[in-house]
């Protein structure tokens, strides 16, 4: 997969009022480098739709695409890849799937990430580091001590998680993370695109 560093993930219900593919093309134009689809509550028809235009938005800015949970719609708008939480499809039964597209894995422990890393994931997710809201479902935050862990027992791209801002990302960085993915950060900030391109100076330093 291409290198990348700053990652933001759909949450319309940070920016109620604003058209999601104005928000991301926002944040691909403030420097993110992968866009991912998560959308928890849409029935398949309106996932499919706004999966279309979110692959149209990227293929037109060059960044990669990815879609959560959903291979088959990922499959049908030729998604560069997938991302699976730790009770998904299995791994290899989704590679059997997507053939080479990227696949993510969410990993809450170092167990998880190993396994995840055995398996042939892409890269991991890691987190979440601190409290957030963007989920119903989520764990406890793992704290930068899990970031830590990873940067020095994987070889994989791993990024970091959860609850992420501008207030706290030099603490994720300084455990040794390199790539950052942000939800209610970016998308729900007044400001997205600036925001994108601090978080990247943050990432250049």
């Amino acid at each position: 997969m291409k290198e990348f560093r700053l990652y933001a993930i759909t949450g319309e219900q940070f920016h109620p009022g604003r058209d999601m593919i104005e928000v991301m093309e926002e944040a691909i134009l403030g420097g993110v480098d992968i866009i991912q689809l998560r959308d928890k509550t849409s029935g398949k028809p309106e996932l499919l739709q706004k999966a279309k235009a979110l692959r149209e938005l990227t293929r037109k800015h060059g960044v990669t695409f990815i879609v959560n949970d959903h291979i088959d719609v990922a499959m049908e708008v030729d998604a560069d890849g997938i991302h699976l939480g730790q009770d998904d499809v299995p791994l290899h039964e989704a590679r059997r799937i997507v053939g080479d597209k990227i696949i993510g894995i969410s990993t809450h422990k170092l167990e998880e990430a190993l396994q995840a890393e055995r398996d042939g994931a892409d890269y991991i997710g890691v987190g979440p580091v601190f409290a957030t809201k963007t989920k119903v479902d989520v764990v406890d935050p793992v704290g930068v001590s899990y970031v830590r862990d990873v940067a020095a027992n994987i070889r994989i791209p791993f990024v970091a998680i959860g609850g992420i801002k501008l207030g706290n990302v030099d603490e994720v960085l300084a455990a040794g993370a390199t790539r950052i993915c942000v939800v209610s950060g970016i998308v729900g900030s007044s400001d997205v695109r600036g925001t994108c391109e601090a978080f990247l100076g943050k990432l250049n330093k």
